[in-house]
Parts: structure tokens; C-alpha cells; sequence
């Protein structure tokens, strides 16, 4: 077996601000100064086993929704989104919702350095259990199933008890764990596919009396014929067409004239013409004037009870996500909606079959009326693997805010080299102004082969402050700091 598994740990290198630990450390517990009293990942595995001492083997499938649309027909023409190869590196961020008596399922090792790091907070870190070659487009449950190695080491884990937790599960999910004996923590793959349509999202918002943004659900072309007949006929102002499965702004776009809809029906009616079916699955909304984008998170037990888990303010462009802040500057009539919301939702959810972790989208127009559901994300999301982090750094009365900075370097930037230009910055932020690196792998993910040709790269982080102010002026030190690694001369 070639053994890309997680190495005896390494003496903790120094970092800035981390040389003599957290300043808690007094409740930190062993040589590693992990944190024993963290609530998050043990209250979500109590709700999906009913044990909050499970022992989860994690798979970040970020990409699962790619799965799940494979049925359903899209718009003719999608915009892009990140490569595969960075969406693929983000299945690092598991690395902090795990527990340290977890595994990790990767593509390739966490750098060491990062691990190192992320021990040295007190968060701790998982097993890893990294695939003998990348995944590349097929994914890291593919990858996983062609490797005998690994079978049979997930066959001893699910031996003693241990459960395979996907962000979410498709036929790929269903298939591994068949091959290792795993028991899924998450409800079967039908079940995912079905919630997670934007259509479903549309229909339950209505049959729960919800309050809806004007629109239309289209299963045929004909339907999206008449929804954008009817639209531009009122002249009701531009809107918004999405995929039933599109995500981070693939399978989306914004229709703001009678010429832009009649180009789109042209494409869909020559694709159906050419095909002979007439199936096409997405929604067409109104594009209201908007205060700012939403996303609420809500657990679901096996015994049906609904946990609203946070409130947070969503930072996008172009239907693309960007980035959270919390809180969300919601009044209390507000939050009381959001919340009334998860529990009719989450109970219709169950109903449906649902277990588990959903994040929800949502939108606070600019007239300060709450559009509770644009979009159910039956799944884990950015937020959640955010979930450990916060726990430990955002308690109290400050500010939050999760974003991920480009880089654009013309060679691979070392973890080091990171910690360096952040100096300080990197102190852990236990009652002060600061920082914490929640996935570094994204940095260099898209690095050629040979140097010299700058790339782009990702470094997940979040921010915490005080009050806006310090978050604002932090987050500005912080771009500062990272622009030595920009060879292009922009800013992120």
C-alpha cells in the first residue's frame, strides 16, 4: 500500500503569535493542546446517530450537485465557476469540523505546515486517509472506491462502528459505502436529489404559506416560454432564470430586457428541436431591489426536531459566494421570521425523508420584507465546516467574517511563506482582533507545471473583530499583507 495516510505527528513548528499557545491554554488538554470541551461537531453527530461520540469518516464532495443534475436539463449555456482543481482542495475544509479522532477521506495530504497550525489553535485534526492518486474529475469517492488499500481500511473503521458523513450523498456516496460496510450518517441519495432542487425549493416555500418572490417553476420549454411571456408582458422588471441544480453561479442568468429572453428561448427551443425532448428543469424569479443577501442554517434530528443553528449576511456577486458575515443586522421581527421559517421547514423536510444539516438562502429586500427561501441546500455548506471555529474564536458580542482572498503568485506559495506575511495578524484571536486560516490547500491548486506563469489561488479565512469598523480595518490589513503574493498587480 502506498501509504499517503496521516504521518506520526511532527514536533509543533512556531508560528506567529502560537509559540506559547492560545491564551487559554490552560483548558487546552494533552501534548497537542487540543480543545476538549468544543460542542459543535459532537451536537450534529448526537443529532445524525443519536451518538455524540460517534466516530465519522468525513468526505467533502463539494461537487456533489454535479451528480445529482445528471437527469435534469439546464439552460443551454452556463457560466463558469471555480476549477475543478480548486473545488476540489476545498475538501481540506473538512479538516476543521472534524474531531481529531475522525478521518478525512482527500485527493492529496494536508500540508504539514497547515497541520501544524491548525493543532497548534487547539482545534486538533483528523486522520488522513489520501487516495493513492488524485482524484481529478471523478472525485474523491470514485478515486477511493478504485483503491483496495483504502477499502479495506475503511472496512476495519466501519468494524468498529465508524460512519461515513458526505457534504452530501449521490449514487457515488451510496457506492462506497456498499463496498466498505460504512453505515451513511445522511439520508440516501434520492432523498438529496429530490430536496436539493431549486424547483422543490420553490414549491415547498408556497405550500408552507412562505413568502415567495414572484416566479415561475419550468419542467418544459413551453412552461419557460409562458413564465417569460407573462413576465415581459407586465413589464415586471428583470429576472433571474437558475437550474434546478446550478451552484456559485453556474446555471444562471439575468434576463433585464424582451431581447435577452427571446435570445435564451431561441438556444433552449433549437436544443429541444435538435434533441426531441422538451424537458428542461429551472425557475424563473423576479429580480427584486435587495438590502442584502441571507443564509440561515438549520439542523434536523433523526427524531424530527429542528435546530436553527445561525443567522448570517452572505456576501455575493453575480450569484457567485463570496463570503459570510455575522451577525446579519437583522431586526427582531426579522429574526423571529427566519426562525419560524426553519421550523416549518425543517418539519416539511422530515417529512420528506431529510435528516441532517440544511442551509438555506435567502434575501432581505430593500422595502426590509424577508424573502425566508430562495434555495434549500440539504447539505453541508461553507458555513458549516466553518462550525469548530467559530465555536472556539466568535463567541461574544463581536463580528465575523468568512471570506477567501485570490492570490495571484507566479510560483507555489509554501504555508510558511504565508504565516510569514501575516505576522501577527495570526495571533489567535481570543479576545482581540484577528485571524484564523481555514484552508490553505486552495493556494496553489491551480499552479502549473513549471513556474513563472502567474496563477490564480484561494486562502479561506475568517476574521474576527470587535464591531464593523475593526472587522473592516482588519480585513484591509490583511489584503495588504497577502499582496506580496499578487504578481499581477491587483488586489483581492
Amino acid at each position: 500500500m502506498t501509504d499517503r495516510t496521516r504521518p506520526a505527528p511532527a514536533a509543533p513548528a512556531p508560528f506567529p503569535g502560537l509559540a506559547g499557545g492560545p491564551p487559554d491554554a490552560a483548558d487546552l488538554a494533552g501534548p497537542d493542546r487540543t480543545r476538549t470541551d468544543l460542542t459543535y461537531t459532537k451536537d450534529l453527530k448526537e443529532a445524525l446517530t443519536k451518538d455524540r461520540d460517534a466516530r465519522f469518516v468525513w468526505l467533502c464532495n463539494f461537487e456533489v450537485e454535479r451528480r445529482w443534475a445528471r437527469s435534469y436539463t439546464g439552460l443551454p449555456a452556463v457560466r463558469g465557476s471555480a476549477t475543478t482543481a480548486t473545488v476540489q482542495r476545498m475538501e481540506e475544509l473538512g479538516a476543521l469540523l472534524a474531531e481529531p479522532g475522525d478521518h478525512l477521506l482527500l485527493d492529496r495530504p494536508l500540508d504539514e505546515g497547515y497541520r501544524r497550525y491548525a493543532d497548534a489553535l487547539g482545534l486538533g485534526t483528523p486522520t488522513g486517509l489520501v487516495t493513492p492518486e488524485p482524484a481529478g474529475d471523478a472525485g474523491t469517492a470514485e478515486a477511493v472506491s478504485r483503491s483496495p488499500e483504502l477499502l479495506d481500511r475503511l472496512r476495519e473503521l466501519a468494524r468498529q462502528g465508524a460512519w461515513l458523513m458526505p457534504m452530501g450523498v449521490s449514487d457515488q456516496e451510496e457506492h462506497l459505502a456498499r463496498l466498505t460496510g460504512l453505515r451513511l450518517a445522511a439520508p440516501p441519495a434520492a432523498v438529496h436529489e429530490r430536496v436539493n432542487s431549486k424547483i422543490y425549493s420553490r414549491r415547498v416555500t408556497e405550500e408552507l404559506g412562505l413568502r415567495t418572490i414572484p416566479g415561475h417553476c419550468c419542467e418544459t420549454v413551453g412552461e419557460l416560454h409562458r413564465a417569460l411571456d407573462e413576465r415581459f408582458r407586465d413589464d415586471s422588471g428583470p429576472v433571474v432564470v437558475k437550474d434546478a441544480f446550478g451552484v456559485s453561479g453556474r446555471g444562471l442568468v439575468v434576463l433585464d430586457s424582451r431581447r435577452k429572453a427571446d435570445r435564451l428561448l431561441r438556444m433552449v427551443d433549437r436544443r429541444a428541436a435538435s434533441s426531441g425532448d422538451d424537458r428542461l428543469h429551472v425557475v424563473v424569479e423576479a429580480f427584486l431591489p435587495k438590502r442584502a443577501d441571507l443564509n440561515h442554517q438549520l439542523t434536523i434530528d433523526r427524531e424530527g426536531r429542528v435546530r436553527q443553528d445561525f443567522v448570517k449576511q452572505a456576501i455575493t456577486a453575480g450569484g457567485v459566494h463570496l463570503g459570510h458575515v455575522s451577525p446579519a443586522g437583522l431586526d427582531a421581527g426579522q429574526r423571529d421570521e427566519l426562525a419560524e421559517t426553519a421550523e416549518a421547514l425543517g418539519g416539511r423536510l422530515y417529512e420528506d425523508g431529510f435528516t441532517g444539516i440544511v442551509g438555506v438562502d435567502a434575501l432581505l429586500g430593500a422595502d426590509g420584507l424577508v424573502y425566508p427561501v430562495l434555495e434549500i441546500n440539504a447539505r453541508l455548506n461553507m458555513s458549516s465546516y466553518q462550525g469548530r471555529v467559530t465555536e472556539l474564536f466568535g463567541p461574544g458580542q463581536g463580528i465575523t467574517l468568512a471570506r477567501h482572498h485570490t492570490l495571484r503568485p507566479a510560483a507555489p506559495v509554501a504555508f510558511e511563506e504565508v504565516t510569514e506575511a501575516l505576522g501577527p495578524l495570526l495571533d489567535p484571536p481570543l479576545g482581540r482582533d484577528g485571524l484564523v486560516i481555514t484552508c490553505f490547500g486552495t493556494v496553489n491548486a491551480q499552479a502549473p507545471a513549471s513556474p513563472g506563469t502567474p496563477f490564480e489561488g484561494r486562502l479561506y479565512t475568517m476574521q474576527f473583530a470587535a464591531d464593523r469598523a475593526g472587522l473592516d480595518a482588519l480585513d484591509r490589513r490583511v489584503t495588504e499583507a497577502l499582496s506580496r503574493f499578487d504578481t499581477t498587480g491587483r488586489t483581492s
